[in-house]
């Protein structure tokens, strides 16, 4: 398998999730510059959406955006225990953490990232961070070390990447105690380092 990816991206939770899975896999890095991957390829043959992530199977098939890439892989490699069994509610629970930071706080963070994003856009985009991080704040104010209790699911792997973005547009996860200290139980898991020391972060 292949990941086609961008440092820092939402494509490092594919990355970090592949790692978790203990499968082989190579990774290509894609320049927003060019649009051509690190080993030379026009990425847009690879995914004509043009962002990342993209996995690229065995098979041939190509997979493309981040959540279906999770799941894919963590009901591919069950013995990870990226996702729990098929009818239980805590898969429920793991699928509506993935939804609510793909359709609210990756989305939120989007315009943050835009370069053509004027100052009110920016505040907005702001707000609806903060206001993201206070409904994850709650989640995690029982104390519970993962999102789903008792097992880490794709769903960190996803919320730790966004979250992590914060660490670049000057919002500091201090004001939310419950979700720095689930950050930094995160970033200390072998496959979250090896990731980012791939993708040249740390």
């Amino acid at each position: 398998m292949k990941l086609f990816y961008k440092p820092g991206a939402c494509s490092l939770a594919s990355h970090i999730a592949l790692i978790e899975s203990g499968v082989s896999f190579d990774i290509d890095a894609v320049s927003d510059m060019a649009g051509r991957t690190e080993s030379g390829v026009d990425y847009t043959t690879v995914n004509p959406k043009g962002y990342v992530p993209a996995l690229q199977l065995d098979t041939g098939d190509i997979l493309t955006e981040g959540p279906a890439i999770l799941q894919f892989v963590a009901d591919t490699y069950l013995d990870a225990g990226l996702m729990p069994a098929v009818g239980t509610m805590a898969r429920a629970r793991t699928i509506e953490h993935l939804v609510f930071v793909s359709s609210e706080l990756h989305k939120a963070f989007a315009p943050m990232f835009k370069d053509t994003a004027d100052a009110a856009e920016i505040a907005r985009a702001r707000s609806a961070v903060i206001r993201n991080f206070d409904v994850i704040e709650n989640i995690l104010a029982d104390g519970r070390p993962t999102l789903v209790e008792g097992q880490f699911t794709v769903a960190d792997v996803y919320l730790f990447v966004v979250a992590n973005w914060a660490n670049f547009k000057e919002i500091d996860l201090a004001d939310w105690p419950h979700l720095a200290g689930y950050m930094a139980r995160i970033a200390a898991r072998p496959s979250v380092q090896r990731a980012m020391r791939a993708e040249g972060l740390l």
